[in-house]
């Protein structure tokens, strides 16, 4: 090639030369992203370690009285709003939210305030749950939100949560429970062949089930109000 024909070619910029050169022209700008991207970890760290970790801790330590007076009805208000030497579930779940132990008094709250029949604060607490993966508990809480809503005569809702319910977790215990509950909502809208389905998916899916030893004559009564 000629030296003249050298000369024509066009100029080709270089990839790698260009980064370089963005590199050196942003330098500063890049060094303050890092920092800021490693300033950010250290407080993830810090604020996981130092501050959520002995919250979790301090929360637990002082779960269990209030955990003592679920067990007996006499003493169910000092279980939600505490002895004053121990919180009760309502301080728990709000002092130290963010925790597990907020998260199951938000589910032992529910519960308890759907037996004194404070059913929108019973919808309210359960409402902050966090599914946790277990298969007894988070059912259970979609469960009572059912309840609550049923009692709340939401029956849209009502029928929303128990069918969750059933089949968040399908076991012999939960899944036949709100199988029936859900059937008995279907009966209070009058729609009879839903309530029908839900019974007989008790008999077919849970025929071991206690509920399912009763059910005929569920199933015996939605069944003949269907047109």
């Amino acid at each position: 090639m000629s030296k003249t024909q050298k000369e024509d070619l066009p100029e080709v910029e270089n990839p790698l030369g260009n980064t370089g050169k963005f590199v050196q022209e942003n330098s500063k700008s890049l060094a303050v992203i890092g920092i800021a991207i490693v300033a950010l970890i250290l407080l993830y760290v810090g604020y996981q370690n130092f501050y959520l970790k002995p919250r979790a801790e301090k929360a637990a330590n002082e779960m269990f009285r209030a955990e003592e007076y679920v067990a007996v009805d006499s003493l169910s208000d000092k279980a939600i709003s505490g002895d004053g030497s121990y919180p009760g579930f309502e301080k728990i779940a709000e002092e130290y939210s963010n925790t597990k132990s907020a998260n199951i008094a938000n589910a032992y709250l529910g519960g308890l305030y759907l037996k004194k029949g404070e059913f929108q604060k019973a919808v309210d607490a359960l409402g902050k749950y966090s599914s946790t993966g277990s298969p007894i508990v988070d059912p259970l809480v979609l469960g009572m939100l059912g309840d609550a809503y049923s009692e709340l005569k939401d029956y849209d809702r009502a029928v929303t949560y128990y069918k969750k319910a059933a089949d968040k977790s399908k076991n012999a215990f939960t899944s036949p429970l709100f199988l029936k509950k859900l059937g008995l909502v279907y009966e209070e809208q009058k729609d009879f062949s839903a309530a029908a389905d839900a019974y007989n998916k008790i008999k077919t899916d849970f025929p071991e089930s206690f509920e399912a030893s009763t059910i005929d004559s569920y199933i015996a009564r939605a069944e003949t109000q269907v047109k």
